[in-house]
């Protein structure tokens, strides 16, 4: 959807639209994206079928808005937790937890996001690289500052985004559990030891 059209929606119709996506959330989550239909996402968020068709146009369109989504609130919800940092690695460790903390809410965010590299490679490149582009930024700005190594920047961020994803996929997604002290200190301790000068 067009932002010019997501403006003009009224506060009832965004909170359709936002009704609807959490619908999708669930129903991909469940069913899968080739298994899942208009119909079920319509019955999920409990609105008539026609009314979808005012958010959105394929099955397709309200999957990439997913993702869209789940990139922007989970960027956000990092930014935000950085920004209380008083250094480079506390800020590192403050988006390690509120990524946690994010998908433990969000726990499909998994699922589908690894549906997207078979509906969509594309959208699953741009969600990862809008990922590591927040990584490379605190990155520069902590080598910047002689906090953190002046290492290979983006080998660096997609190493970090893989201790998190597959921590999180362990602990969260599959045991449904928060991540234990233990590892997450474990994690810092070797994220650290690799990075700070």
């Amino acid at each position: 959807m067009s932002s010019k059209l997501t403006d003009s929606l009224t506060k009832k119709g965004m909170e359709t639209r936002k009704k609807l996506l959490r619908a999708a959330e669930k129903v991909f989550g469940l069913k899968g994206y080739y298994e899942a239909s208009i119909v079920n996402i319509t019955q999920e968020a409990d609105v008539a079928n026609g009314t979808y068709y005012n958010y959105f146009t394929t099955k397709k369109e309200i999957f990439d808005e997913l993702i869209k989504d789940y990139s922007r609130d989970l960027r956000l919800s990092i930014k935000k937790a950085m920004e209380l940092a008083s250094n480079h690695e506390d800020a590192q460790r403050k988006g390690f937890e509120a990524f946690f903390i994010w998908v433990k809410n969000r726990p499909d965010l998994y699922s589908i996001v690894q549906q997207a590299i078979v509906v969509d490679e594309e959208i699953y490149r741009w969600y990862y690289s809008k990922l590591a582009d927040g990584f490379l930024k605190s990155l520069t700005a902590g080598v910047r500052d002689g906090e953190f190594k002046d290492l290979h920047k983006e080998t660096v961020a997609y190493s970090l985004m893989s201790i998190g994803q597959f921590l999180g996929m362990r602990w969260i997604y599959w045991e449904r559990e928060e991540i234990p002290e233990e590892v997450f200190e474990s994690a810092m301790t070797l994220i650290f030891g690799g990075l700070k000068r």
